[in-house]
Formats: C-alpha cells, sequence, structure tokens
C-alpha cells in the first residue's frame, strides 16, 4: 500500500492528508453476530461509519483481523478458559470479515494477528507511507485502543474516529475514548465528518 493522490487530498478539520491511511479493525463476524459473546451492540454503527470513509481512502486501506492462537501460552490460557467458543482454527467463519469481504477482494492488504493489538512489523509495513492512521473498528475498549497506543509509541499519529468505532458496550466505548484523549496530541478523537472535511 502507498500513498496515492486519490482520498482525502486536503486537510480536514483534523488536518488529514493525503499521507493518511484507514486501518480498519476486526470487523469481523465475531466481533458482529449474535449469539457471539463477543458481539458489540453497536456494530452496525461501526460499519456505516467505516462504509462511509472507505472511499476516502482507496488504495489506502488496511484491514485486520483478530485470531485465536493455535496453542495458547501464558495468560491466554486462562482467557481461552474463560471464552473457549473463540478457540478455534483462523479459517473458521467466526473470524470471517463478511461484511467487508469486497474490500479484501479488491486487493486491499489484510493483517492478521494474535493479539489484541495489530500494531507489529507486518501493519508498520502495510502503512509505511502513512505519517496519520485513521482508526475505525471494534472494539474500541480492546483492540481499537491496544493498536491506537502501540502505534502512537512507534511514532504514528493516530486518528480515533468515534462514530466508526464501536465498543462491547456503548459505556466501554465512551471509557476507551475518555482515554485515549489523555494521549492528545499522538491520539486524537475525531468524527467521520471530521477526517472527510465535512463539518
Amino acid at each position: 500500500m502507498s500513498a496515492g493522490a486519490d482520498g482525502v487530498g486536503a486537510p480536514g478539520a483534523e488536518g488529514v492528508g493525503p499521507d493518511a491511511a484507514l486501518v480498519v479493525i476486526d470487523m469481523q463476524d465475531v466481533f458482529a453476530v449474535p449469539p457471539s459473546p463477543w458481539a458489540s451492540p453497536d456494530y452496525p454503527r461501526a460499519l456505516a461509519g467505516t462504509r462511509r470513509l472507505l472511499p476516502a481512502f482507496a488504495d489506502r486501506t488496511v484491514l485486520t483481523r483478530y485470531v485465536a492462537p493455535t496453542v495458547p501460552d501464558g495468560a491466554w490460557r486462562a482467557y481461552f478458559d474463560q471464552w473457549p467458543f473463540a478457540l478455534v482454527p483462523e479459517d473458521d467463519p467466526l473470524y470471517e470479515i463478511t461484511d467487508l469481504a469486497d474490500v479484501a477482494a479488491d486487493g486491499e492488504p489484510v493483517v492478521t494477528r494474535t493479539t489484541f493489538g495489530k500494531w507489529g512489523p507486518e501493519l508498520a509495513a502495510a502503512t509505511r507511507d502513512a505519517g496519520t492512521l485513521v482508526l475505525a473498528g471494534v472494539a474500541t475498549d480492546c483492540c481499537v485502543i491496544s493498536t491506537a497506543l502501540a502505534a502512537a509509541d512507534a511514532g504514528r499519529r493516530v486518528l480515533v474516529v468515534d462514530d466508526a468505532c464501536a465498543g462491547s458496550t456503548p459505556e466501554n466505548h465512551e471509557r476507551a475514548l475518555d482515554i485515549m484523549r489523555l494521549y492528545a496530541p499522538l491520539i486524537e478523537v475525531t468524527t467521520v465528518d471530521g477526517v472527510l472535511g465535512a463539518g
């Protein structure tokens, strides 16, 4: 993925320029479809916000996926004792990106990790030309905040899009946003309209 001339070209309310990349975090069936215990009640809102952002980031979008480790180690053993339903192979339908399959089919990179935070060598390489990362996805209070903090530590400017994210609950979504606001100016909380310069 490289920064192209298409998409967000002029700075919007948050100064999003053509070097920004959209990182869509874990918009997977496991977080979308009841009766999954991890389904986010506001997932449809996050999906709608993400869909609004996508046209502005043509060729500058990365999707991520959470999958369970093959053999949980350390503290992950106790975690999957609590959530055994999720201890399935990475090609299980539970971990599919059904709602954004068209984006993956268009050739946008997909980064798969067995950690909540998606920042690492793969995402760094996929966004190497991006000075700013625009984060959307789920869950705000888990994988989004874990990714945002690590990316900011690595020196990337991070914009978290409130109305393109969803938490495990609406209350936890707001709590996570409040925590991330403490990291300004490394991390900023914005809206879809703010990113698109629409108000």
